[in-house]
């Protein structure tokens, strides 16, 4: 073990004595919200597996001939996940939006076969050549035949109604001709999927899925899925409960701001109050020990990661815009629709998690202030497990969807479920990179625990740490056969509670942990950062979790907790956009400023977050969030809507931000001056073409789309018939402007960045560091000023 100095970073947090004292009440208020917000989700989990939609043993036609059984459902949804539909279409509203809502679909065509069905017996003729006074009739019947619930749980016997006995024996034709074309599916690989007994078991869990949309729920007068989707042809409208609870929600918001203004308006001191000691480390000191220089191929690797799924996701909008047609090749062929999707998801987790990780290391040297024996050794070689998992199951899906392992693809190939695609020996390999790295991150952080003045900050700081690998496990708690409500549940427990949650907890410890080595706060103030963040976060963002399951299969109980609580989710962001103007104030402190001016464009970033936090999370997320504008909007496009500009906005740029940082240590400033101006332009590309991409296309095409399920129901507005109509199909052209900028502007230059200073580091070692600045630290920052 050697006690090489960290230069720029630690010295601020080695030379405050005494302990940063915090009241005990932070801890205990903390401490009760999460007990309270685990105690209602980890309920609302439980009675999913109480309330999912029950899979009948047996479905039989109407004169009780069998149609399919439960294993054929189950049989269905692996179909339907191994041929990758859920990167194609929506089931119950999630999935791409590319194609249709495949049981939304078959839900209106099973209405319109019983209209027709009615229409020949009471007037004797077909549905379509009645007059309108006469449809209007029909159309009045029709609900009343399809809204009874005709399983008995004695037996398991689910009996069709005669409509839904002749849409299902006639939905394997239907697929096969859907799947045939790319044109007519949004790009899908042509013909994809042919055999007669694959068709008929997708066709079983299509159908399936469209009963328990419109059968009533026993002892309920809604169905399954809480009346979703909105289609009046069979009497699924607005459920009375979507309407109270949005309209408690509204209350819960308007309280919760209030509360948090009070109790922020009666203690003045809760603010980015700056540093008062002098000790300032000396602005042309650099890190850097050897495994912080290590994270620098991080970067790069990050930096790749980020150009590559722009990329993709250039050719995933493009088959939005022309499915059929990529220049004058077919792109189906070769990179189908639901592989790009596959990988544009995969890919953002991939870096996005990675910059994390970066962070994680380095503030964790940072913390520790030593550098151990073979740390770079251990640094290199989670580097090259990361490697095998991310390029391996990258690879992988791509194998799997082209048929190389049919009988493994859940375990090597994709596993179909949306943003968790990846297989399932990728998924354990990815757990136990996260632990590996943790346990990094523990023995770097582990000196900062016998320092007094540190230790409060450093727990705080493994306590997030540790949630990342902890709370990745529910990815592993389902197989493709499981029921999907159960499902659904735990998906949702990685893609909101862990991203949203304890991702933004992390990286608020990040956060504190950087302003405190700049000088910008002290240390109180950070515990107080974190512990206040994680307070207004975790109120609404745990119980908010069930948002998405409002129409998954569960009951009212998860509509009326979650529709309040995940109101909750704006206030933290309303406050941060008030605390903005002081923390921009605070940078002007003279002792602040050269640390300010020097990290500049990591500050820049994260004030951009901060940005990004309250219009893409606040604004879009509370947006979509009610449960009566959910009813109607899940699945269009004004969820990738909200889905961008939270997803990038907010944690994409947190963890560029954290890779900048590592790579401002690495460069001598001279270096740095030839890297600055690529880090320059890549902070107005990102910022810009994201803002044009949700203004010229995803938010414009998502208020038509809200606008035609309102006027045709929701199969319509989400059927190809709309999604690749003449308008929508300009709106999706006039994303191509944005995405040039976002990608020539922001990925490119930030790529090339990345690259030089790997260069650099590699061709000049490590800057050395300088001694910290104790005297006259005001008038050093002052003259870096004038200098910057």
């Amino acid at each position: 073990m050697s006690a090489q100095t960290n230069g720029q970073f630690g010295q601020v947090l080695r030379s405050q004595e005494g302990a940063a004292g915090i009241s005990r009440w932070w801890i205990i208020c903390l401490a009760v919200i999460m007990i309270f917000g685990f105690t209602i989700l980890l309920t609302i989990t439980g009675l999913a597996f109480v309330e999912k939609p029950p899979i009948p043993a047996q479905v039989t036609a109407p004169d009780g001939r069998p149609l399919f059984t439960a294993q054929e459902i189950k049989e269905g949804q692996e179909v339907f996940l191994d041929k990758g539909l859920m990167s194609n279409g929506t089931v119950w509203g999630h999935g791409s939006y590319l194609g249709p809502d495949f049981p939304a679909l078959t839900l209106h065509r099973v209405g319109e076969a019983q209209a027709d069905l009615l229409a020949r017996s009471i007037h004797g003729k077909p549905f379509d050549s009645l007059t309108e006074e006469q449809r209007d009739e029909i159309t009045a019947l029709v609900p009343g035949k399809l809204r009874v619930n005709r399983y008995d749980a004695k037996s398991g016997t689910l009996t069709f109604t005669p409509a839904e006995a002749i849409i299902f024996e006639m939905s394997p034709a239907l697929w096969r001709e859907y799947l045939a074309s790319p044109v007519n599916n949004g790009g899908l690989k042509a013909h994809l999927i042919t055999d007669p007994e694959e068709l008929r078991k997708l066709s079983a869990y299509f159908s399936w899925m469209a009963w328990a949309s419109v059968a009533p729920r026993p002892g309920s007068d809604v169905s399954y899925t809480n009346n979703f989707p909105y289609d009046p042809l069979v009497g699924n409208h607005t459920p009375t409960l979507a309407f109270i609870w949005s309209a408690a929600s509204l209350l819960f918001l308007l309280g919760g701001i209030g509360l948090a203004l009070f109790v922020l308006g009666r203690n003045p001191s809760w603010d980015w109050t700056p540093a008062a000691q002098k000790l300032l480390p000396a602005v042309p000191g650099h890190l850097v020990s050897p495994s912080q220089g290590a994270l620098v191929k991080f970067v790069v690797v990050v930096a790749l990661l980020l150009l590559t799924q722009t990329l993709v996701g250039g050719g995933v909008a493009h088959f939005r815009a022309d499915p059929g047609n990529f220049y004058g090749f077919d792109l189906s062929v070769i990179f189908p629709s639901s592989l790009l999707r596959t990988w544009h998801l995969q890919l953002m987790i991939f870096w996005l998690a990675t910059g994390f990780v970066v962070g994680g290391l380095f503030l964790s040297r940072v913390l520790g202030g030593k550098e151990y024996d073979c740390e770079k050794n251990l640094t290199n070689l989670l580097f090259a497990a990361f490697a095998v998992v991310i390029f391996g199951s990258l690879l992988c899906d791509w194998g799997g969807m082209v048929g190389l392992w049919p009988k493994l693809t859940f375990w090597l190939g994709s596993q179909g479920w949306e943003y968790l695609e990846i297989g399932r020996f990728w998924q354990f390999l990815l757990i136990a990179g996260l632990l590996g790295w943790f346990v990094l991150v523990v023995r770097n952080a582990w000196p900062s625990l016998e320092n007094q003045a540190t230790r409060a900050l450093t727990i705080m700081f493994l306590i997030s740490a540790f949630t990342i690998p902890f709370f990745y496990l529910p990815a592993i708690f389902y197989t493709g056969e499981t029921h999907y409500t159960i499902v659904d549940t735990w998906r949702f427990w990685i893609i909101h509670l862990w991203v949203e949650g304890f991702f933004e907890l992390f990286a608020t410890a990040m956060v504190a942990l950087i302003f405190i080595e700049l000088g910008l706060v002290t240390k109180q103030m950070g515990l107080r950062m974190i512990f206040l963040d994680g307070i207004l976060v975790l109120t609404g963002g745990i119980i908010g979790t069930g948002h998405h399951w409002y129409f998954s299969g569960m009951g009212s109980f998860n509509m009326t907790m979650s529709g309040c609580f995940s109101a909750l989710e704006l206030v933290p962001l309303v406050l941060l956009c008030m605390e903005a103007g002081r923390f921009i104030k605070t940078t002007e402190n003279p002792y602040a400023q050269a640390m300010a001016l020097r990290y500049r464009w990591p500050l820049r970033f994260i004030m951009s977050v901060g940005f990004w936090n309250f219009v893409g999370a606040g604004v879009f997320g509370f947006l979509i969030n009610m449960p009566v504008v959910s009813y109607f909007e899940i699945g269009t496009y004004l969820t990738p809507n909200h889905g961008h500009a939270a997803m990038f906005g907010v944690f994409g740029l947190l963890s560029l931000s954290l890779c900048l940082l590592v790579l401002r240590q690495a460069n001598s400033d001279e270096s740095w001056a030839h890297v600055e101006k690529y880090v320059r332009v890549s902070f107005w590309g990102f910022n810009v073409g994201l803002l044009l991409m949700l203004v010229l296309s995803l938010l414009p095409a998502g208020f038509l789309q809200l606008g035609d399920v309102f006027a045709n129901g929701y199969w319509h507005a989400r059927s190809p018939e709309f999604t690749q109509s003449p308008l929508m199909a300009f709106i999706g052209w006039l994303r191509m402007p944005a995405d040039l900028i976002f990608i020539i502007f922001g990925a490119i230059p930030f790529f090339i960045a990345a690259l030089k200073t790997w260069s650099f580091y590699i061709r000049e070692g490590a800057p050395k560091a300088a001694e910290p600045v104790t005297e006259n630290a005001g008038e050093s920052a002052e003259g870096a000023k004038q200098e910057a």
